[in-house]
């Protein structure tokens, strides 16, 4: 049985905290907390009324370490499950070394000066972490996270040997607002504007990175059950840990959908300088104008009950079994309004959200373990991949010609 500890209020953590409840049988205690309290008890609150179970609620500052070592002490907490923002991934992982106990995230650590994310400073905790008997799981969300675990499945289940990835994220969510971001908007749109890029062999079997203009590469993609959407080139994370954990790769790439609405309003934001994250002198006043763009934006959190449609992410895998080529599809349908009914959330957190629950279970029932810093690639797919059809996220596999094209033209 954990006694977890969840940081972070927003979107994510409210599915989190609730599937976290509705599996009582391996979470004994929850405690949430955050830098403003009163979200956490509102969402305490929502659990309370829905499921009648009491968890706890705390005020903490993320970015003191010695303050979450304390917290986790006075709460007993035997896990952490960080679904604050990157910024804070190497103070809760210092903690957790300093506590003693496995740590889990969402999201690779983003450096709020830099727009920066690697996985590379969280990886060199792998030795602290080794040293205090504990294990942290990283980017346990749907993308990083489920998309690593299909790949993953697929390498260990279905193939001798991988050759070929994209990864296809599709949100085809209506929340009737003009200009929105399901997510963080400050961590969505510096992820967006910045370059794309994907991994490669060269001719001579060696891997590189290949960078590309933001937004330059596009195809269009037939989406199950969603349909034909606009497909943009961007590098995410798991594409880092992808390329150094699947055996006999050659390329792999990520796509997410936008529209032109969502297109043209990042663009005229970027053209006036308000995706900028270095400080700027406004009547007096230094202020960061990404940050400042964020609070007029509306709150990904608020946008549930307007959100209609549904999400699409899954893999396009490419290599051999059996000496024959062989290609499949996997992939998640995820309806916002269904979401929302069950989590009071929309399917952008509840993709995220629900995995984090997942990979915390996967090292409370001790299914997953080891000393150091693992990604989830680095573990046995099976498993999850059953728990992602009981907790809501239910997956499936197409079988494609080998090399045939999904591009629509």
């Amino acid at each position: 049985m954990a006694n977890i500890l969840i940081i972070g209020a927003g979107g994510v953590s409210q599915v989190a905290t609730i599937k976290c409840a509705m599996n009582s049988n391996v979470f004994s205690k929850i405690t949430l907390a955050s830098r403003t309290k009163s979200k956490c008890d509102n969402i305490a609150k929502f659990i309370k009324d829905r499921l009648g179970v009491t968890i706890e609620t705390a005020q903490i500052d993320a970015d003191d370490t010695n303050a979450v070592v304390e917290l986790i002490k006075k709460t007993g907490a035997n896990l952490l499950l960080n679904v604050a923002l990157p910024y804070q991934d190497l103070t809760l992982m210092d903690a957790c070394v300093k506590a003693g106990i496995p740590y889990m995230d969402t999201a690779n650590y983003e450096h709020p000066d830099t727009a920066k994310f690697e996985y590379k400073l969280q990886w060199a905790k792998d030795e602290d972490f080794k040293k205090a008997n504990t294990m942290a799981l990283l980017g346990s969300g749907f993308d990083p996270g489920v998309t690593n675990v299909f790949c993953a499945y697929a390498q260990q289940y279905l193939f001798d040997e991988i050759n070929y990835i994209d990864i296809l994220d599709c949100n085809a969510g209506d929340h009737g607002y003009a200009f929105a971001t399901n997510f963080n908007p400050e961590i969505n749109l510096r992820e967006v504007s910045a370059k794309g890029r994907y991994w490669q062999k060269d001719k001579n079997g060696v891997g590189k990175w290949i960078e590309t203009e933001p937004m330059e590469i596009m195809f269009k993609w037939d989406y199950p059950k969603v349909g034909v959407k606009d497909s943009y080139l961007l590098y995410h994370e798991e594409l880092e840990s992808l390329s150094k954990n699947i055996k006999g790769l050659k390329q792999i790439r990520f796509f997410m959908t936008f529209g032109q609405s969502y297109l043209t309003h990042m663009k005229c934001l970027e053209n006036v300088g308000m995706l900028r994250i270095d400080e700027v002198e406004h009547n007096g006043v230094k202020i960061v104008p990404i940050q400042f763009l964020k609070t007029l934006l509306p709150d990904p959190a608020s946008l549930g009950p307007r959100t209609k449609g549904k999400t699409n992410i899954g893999c396009v895998i490419r290599g051999f079994k059996d000496g024959k080529e062989k290609q499949v599809y996997i992939y998640n349908v995820c309806d916002h309004e269904e979401c929302y009914k069950e989590t009071g959330a929309q399917a952008v957190s509840y993709t995220t959200g629900v995995p984090a629950m997942i990979g915390s279970m996967m090292i409370a029932r001790g299914i997953w373990s080891g000393k150091g810093v693992f990604n989830m690639e680095n573990f046995d797919a099976k498993p999850f991949m059953d728990e992602l059809n009981k907790q809501g996220l239910p997956w499936e596999i197409i079988e494609m010609k080998p090399g045939e094209r999904y591009e629509v033209e």
